[in-house]
C-alpha cells in the first residue's frame, strides 16, 4: 500500500481496513450499506432525470440505440448527488491506500440497464478495464511476497438491489495478479475459473458498493428468468498521474486549433494527445 509523501509517493507503514486488504489481496470486495437511503434516493432522482431528460451520449462504439441507451456519461458533471458520493469519505478511506490520496475520477458512468434486456455491450464478456497495467509472460506469477501495483479501481453504487437473476457484475478473485487478460476464447464461458477459483457475483443491495482493480478478469453474469434490470453509478478511480477519462479527448483536451490542424495521421494525433474512444471512454 502506498501515500503520498513530499512530493513522492512511499511505502504506507498504516493499517489498513479489511475492505482494503480484500482489495489488495482478491482483487475486489463488497461494503455494504456504504450509501444510506436517503443518498441511494437522491442519486435515483438525479440520475433518473438525467436518463429521462438527456439523450444518450455518442461515444463513438457503433452501439445499436438501444445498448447507446443504458448508458449517461460524465455523471459527476450532471448530478450534484452524484459528485458528494464520489467524493464521500468513508468511499475514499478504502481506496487511498491503494492509490494514494490524491487520487482523483478518471471515469463516471451511470448504467440502467432494463429487465430482460441485457444488451450487446462489451461488458458482457470477461475483460479487464485497462492493462494489464504489469504484463507478465507466461510461466512467470507475480511474486507472493510483494504486493501487486494498483493503478485504478472501479467501484459500482448499486441504487437498487441486484441478484443472481438480474446478471450481476462476476469477478474472478486474484486475476488481476494474472498478468494477463482473460484468455482469448472464452470471454463467454460461464465456468471460467483463475488458480481454481470460480466467479463470484456482486449480488448487492441499493446502497451497497462493489469495488474492483481495474485488471481484475470481471463481466456481466448472464440474466435469468425473472431478471429486474440493474441501476448503479459507475465510478473508476485512478492515481494522480493517470490522466481523467470523464470526457472524450475531441471534447476535453490541451491543444489549440492550430496543433489540432497540423496533425495529418492517427499516429500523430495519439502523440498530441487526441485518442479514439477506448478503455474509461465507455
Amino acid at each position: 500500500m502506498i501515500r503520498r509523501g513530499f512530493p513522492y509517493l512511499e511505502y504506507r507503514t498504516e493499517p489498513a481496513g479489511p475492505a482494503t486488504q480484500q482489495l489488495e489481496r482478491e482483487g475486489y470486495t463488497i461494503v455494504r450499506g456504504l450509501f444510506g437511503p436517503d443518498e441511494v434516493a437522491q442519486m435515483h432522482a438525479e440520475i433518473s432525470e438525467v436518463f429521462e431528460r438527456d439523450p444518450p451520449d455518442e461515444r463513438g462504439h457503433n452501439r445499436p440505440p438501444e445498448d447507446q441507451a443504458m448508458f449517461r456519461y460524465a455523471m459527476l458533471n450532471r448530478s450534484a448527488a452524484t459528485q458528494k458520493a464520489v467524493a464521500k469519505p468513508e468511499l475514499l478511506s478504502i481506496i487511498e491506500p491503494l492509490l494514494g490520496e490524491d487520487c482523483h475520477v478518471i471515469a463516471n458512468t451511470a448504467w440502467r440497464n432494463p429487465a430482460g434486456q441485457p444488451g450487446s455491450h462489451g461488458g458482457q464478456n470477461w475483460h479487464i478495464d485497462a492493462g494489464p497495467h504489469v504484463p507478465l509472460p507466461e510461466g512467470v506469477a507475480w511474486p507472493a511476497n510483494i504486493p501487486h501495483p494498483v493503478f485504478a479501481i472501479g467501484v459500482h453504487i448499486y441504487l437498487m438491489d441486484c441478484a443472481l437473476e438480474d446478471g450481476p457484475t462476476g469477478v474472478l478473485p486474484r486475476s488481476h495478479l494474472s498478468g494477463k487478460p482473460p484468455p482469448k476464447g472464452r470471454h463467454l464461458d460461464d465456468s471460467l475459473t483463475y488458480e481454481n477459483q470460480g466467479v463470484a457475483p456482486f449480488v448487492v443491495k441499493a446502497g451497497d458498493a462493489g469495488f474492483f482493480v481495474s485488471d481484475i478478469w470481471h463481466r456481466r453474469m448472464p440474466t435469468k428468468d425473472g431478471d429486474h434490470g440493474r441501476f448503479f453509478l459507475q465510478v473508476h478511480y485512478g492515481r494522480r498521474d493517470i490522466a481523467q477519462r470523464i470526457l472524450t479527448t475531441e471534447d476535453a483536451n490541451q491543444l489549440s486549433p492550430e496543433a489540432i490542424a497540423r496533425a495529418g495521421t492517427e499516429r500523430e494525433r495519439q502523440v498530441i494527445g487526441l485518442h479514439r474512444a477506448f478503455f474509461y471512454d465507455g
